[in-house]
């Protein structure tokens, strides 16, 4: 389509401008000068015509200083130099010009009285010249911006192309509109080529996103399935108290690792199915948090307050919702040591705090960004801020040596 590069074409585009401004400024000047060749002959031929009969010449010579006109006596006897000298006040210029006798220089005078216009039509002139000036810059400007635009339409073409382009749903069209062929061999084409097969790239790896999850969906929750239903089976069993309770591990450990699939799957996903619009509530979503972790307080003794300021309902993906509190309650029921309590749930109208102590000690604090690593938490919180992101959620954790408090607000 285009013979030439990005380059070449600007440069060319830069020349054709400069060029025709320079061939519009050149004729614009030689008007110039041609209109005051023509208007000294008319003024000279006016003031003539205006003398008739009696016609006076306007230039005189003169071989001696005091055959001068008696306003120019005075300024010859002070040996003017060579050259031409123009008297505003008495209308005249004065040529001094050399002669053999070294002492006495000739005088050409030329009068301009009735010739030069009045000051008047000065400043029309001027005028007039500052409009056909201020016209042709106009022009020029016109002409640059519209052969740049010529030169640079290839890219401002890719341009649209790339901002038409839905990444959410790429389809045969969209590799059609920034095809490389469409923008021949130079330096677009090398860009448009890039970017279609960055976009290849991009549909590929979401075509295997799509893939992996709903494979890794099914395949991973189908044993946890299995493996809850032969806990379910084994409680109808008549078990011992040493039995009961490894069955109660065997459940938590199997309930954390569904958790973890289902904050994994949900970080993975592309796609949401419209779940990231559904409205639901914030209290009930909390109280399951609490209950599910509540084994981690069971040999130690701290209470757990629940301050119940509103009931609110908010907009988003409820099992993102759930998997973050999850984490926070956790992170608080583990890190609070035994007798350093309580720990402090507060339900807000747009935020949710989760407030824990800690002990003061050094030896004995815990971190309160990092979780144990034996429940698989470790990057909870990095997990948690990955999940605000993306719901449009707003996550912070306050710590000092007393306590920590981890905001969450919508």
């Amino acid at each position: 389509m285009y013979r030439h590069s990005l380059r070449k074409r600007v440069a060319i585009a830069f020349a054709i401008c400069v060029a025709v401004l320079s061939v519009v400024w050149g004729f614009a000047f030689l008007a110039a000068v041609r209109l005051s060749e023509d208007r000294v002959l008319t003024q000279q031929l006016q003031h003539a015509a205006d003398n008739y009969p009696a016609l006076e010449t306007n230039l005189r010579g003169y071989d001696n200083a005091e055959n001068l006109p008696e306003s120019l006596r005075e300024w010859a006897q002070t040996n003017p130099a060579e050259g031409l000298h123009e008297f505003e006040a008495e209308e005249l210029h004065v040529a001094v010009i050399p002669t053999d006798n070294e002492q006495r220089p000739a005088f050409v005078v030329f009068d301009v009285a009735g010739i030069e216009a009045p000051s008047s039509e000065d400043w029309w002139y001027l005028l007039i010249i500052t409009g056909v000036v201020g016209t042709l810059g106009v022009l020029g400007f016109g002409l640059g911006v519209l052969v740049m635009r010529r030169a640079i339409a290839p890219v401002t073409q890719l341009a649209k192309a790339v901002e038409s382009i839905d990444l959410e749903h790429l389809s045969a069209e969209d590799y059609k509109r920034i095809e490389s062929s469409r923008f021949g061999d130079d330096e677009v084409g090398l860009l448009a080529e890039a970017i279609e097969k960055t976009l290849e790239r991009i549909s590929a790896f979401v075509d295997r996103e799509r893939y992996f999850t709903s494979s890794a969906s099914h395949e991973l929750r189908t044993p946890i399935t299995v493996i809850t239903g032969a806990l379910e089976l084994l409680e109808q069993s008549d078990l011992s108290a040493a039995d009961v309770k490894t069955l109660d591990r065997v459940r938590r450990a199997t309930l954390d690792m569904k958790n973890t699939i289902e904050m994994f799957l949900c970080l993975v996903r592309e796609t949401d199915d419209g779940l990231y619009d559904e409205q639901f509530l914030v209290t009930p979503l909390v109280s399951q948090a609490i209950d599910q972790q509540r084994y981690l307080l069971s040999r130690k003794f701290v209470d757990v307050d629940i301050d119940e300021l509103a009931k609110p309902e908010i907009s988003g993906h409820p099992q993102a919702f759930y998997i973050v509190v999850n984490n926070l309650v956790r992170n608080a029921f583990e890190h609070t040591l035994d007798r350093q309590g309580p720990i402090t749930i507060r339900i807000k109208e747009h935020e949710l705090l989760v407030t824990n102590e800690v002990s003061s000690d050094a030896d004995e604090r815990h971190t309160p960004t990092e979780a144990s690593s034996s429940h698989g938490y470790g990057l909870g919180l990095g997990i948690v801020q990955r999940l605000c992101e993306r719901n449009g959620w707003s996550f912070s954790l306050l710590a000092d040596e007393k306590r920590v408090v981890a905001r969450l607000s919508w």
